[in-house]
């Protein structure tokens, strides 16, 4: 495993301080980004990139997304410690990382098997033994599971899967992206004790495609 030197301690608190720039004021995302070693994630000969406000190839036709839209995606989350998380789109186990240092107990379901293999691994060597990996058809959810405080999709959808609606535990939150290639709306679902679903959307953003399936 490499070590997080002070240089590279010192480009992501250069990150936190752009974030905060950027309008990102939840104190609790912010430390859980200082405390991630983001740079790990990428390949050494790419290192230095991980700290620069941008999204970046992982491999398999996914990324590590931009450190502002994980903030985002966290925040609109609102975890407590405690809470049951299901993620959709493991990918670098970065945002499942981030969501632990905010007290989840975090389920995450990757569709692509080399990018779960690898990471699976990586997130055991990094010491993030209590994130539960899962090889799965997100789509499908982890229905033995449910239900499930929060949800969060970090691929792009072109409509709300209503098998994820389902999974969701009363006055929990369903962060999701939804559009086409050309880009995405960020929204938040959540499930009020009536059993009605309120929805509200939290700008535009730019994701992989959210794909049915495995591979």
């Amino acid at each position: 495993m490499r070590r997080d030197s002070y240089k590279l301690q010192g480009l992501r608190k250069h990150l936190v301080d752009t974030l905060r720039q950027e309008g990102i004021r939840d104190e609790k995302v912010l430390a859980a980004i200082a405390k991630v070693p983001r740079h790990l994630f990428l390949e050494k000969a790419f290192e230095e990139w991980a700290y620069k406000n941008v999204a970046f190839p992982i491999g398999c036709d996914q990324t590590i997304s931009q450190p502002l839209t994980v903030a985002i995606q966290s925040g609109l989350l609102e975890i407590k410690k405690g809470d049951k998380v299901l993620e959709v789109g493991t990918g670098s186990g970065y945002q499942a990382c981030i969501l632990s240092e905010l007290g989840a107990k975090v389920y995450t379901i990757e569709r692509q098997s080399t990018l779960y293999e690898r990471t699976e691994k990586f997130l055991n060597d990094l010491g993030y033994r209590s994130i539960r990996t899962f090889l799965g058809d997100g789509y499908l959810g982890l229905p033995m599971f449910a239900p499930f405080d929060k949800i969060l999709v970090t691929a792009g959808a072109s409509a709300l899967p209503e098998t994820l609606i389902s999974q969701l535990a009363v006055g929990g939150h369903l962060v999701i992206p939804i559009g086409d290639d050309q880009g995405q709306t960020m929204w938040r679902y959540t499930l009020t004790a009536s059993g009605e679903i309120e929805s509200n959307a939290h700008g535009k953003f730019k994701f992989v495609p959210f794909l049915k399936g495995i591979q």
